[in-house]
């Protein structure tokens, strides 16, 4: 009996309009790269999440922008953010990343923008339930909805940690072989200059000095 309700509750929770791009783009040293998405009426919402997977000290600069060129939000050396925004006004948004700062080293950065347009649609009634029944089912749909999205962003922030952790052991590692290598040569080095310096004074003239 609850299943034409559960249905037209679903119907009414994916009516509202969503567009997201999900990437992870590498940063080279010194650039600037930026991305764009389009309101098309007033009072839509504006998420936008980043959070720099790998490279350097997990940060980079950042800085979105309105139509006009009219500044919403920026940060300097920012590991990550989530941030949700209304549009003021139709058009192109612009957000970018800049990594300037950074002389040699490369960096994942792992973003999300999404648009949406929250104004909700109306449940259909049935037949035999009353308005508080529809009304209920609406908000748990609602509320499922959130929870969805707790869990999402959840997800989100332990697999950036995850990759920043597995970053910072591939680095570990690297220093750790490399500090071996040298190890090893310099052994090898100071074993070649006892040789030589023990040849030096055994060599013909020079058994004198011993």
């Amino acid at each position: 009996m609850q299943l034409p309700l559960l249905s037209c509750g679903l119907l009414a929770v994916l009516a509202a309009h969503v567009s997201a791009t999900a990437l992870t783009y590498k940063m080279q040293p010194h650039e600037k790269a930026c991305f764009y998405t389009a309101t098309k009426t007033r009072g839509e919402k504006v998420a936008f999440y980043f959070a720099v997977q790998a490279g350097g000290a997990f940060d980079i600069d950042y800085e979105v922008t309105g139509p006009n060129g009219k500044y919403i939000m920026d940060g300097q050396k920012e590991r990550q953010g989530d941030f949700v925004f209304t549009a003021q006004e139709p058009g192109e948004y612009k957000f970018c990343f800049n990594n300037e700062m950074s002389t040699f080293a490369e960096k994942y950065v792992d973003f999300e923008i999404s648009v949406e347009n929250e104004a909700r649609v109306n449940l259909p009634a049935k037949k035999g339930t009353s308005p508080e029944q529809t009304s209920a089912l609406e908000e748990s749909l609602f509320k499922l909805s959130g929870q969805l999205s707790t869990i999402t962003r959840n997800q989100k922030y332990f697999r950036t940690r995850e990759n920043r952790n597995f970053s910072t052991v591939r680095s570990t590692e690297k220093r750790i072989i490399n500090f071996s290598f040298i190890q090893i040569a310099l052994i090898i080095a100071m074993g070649a200059l006892q040789v030589f310096i023990v040849r030096f004074f055994f060599q013909g003239a020079r058994k004198g000095y011993v």
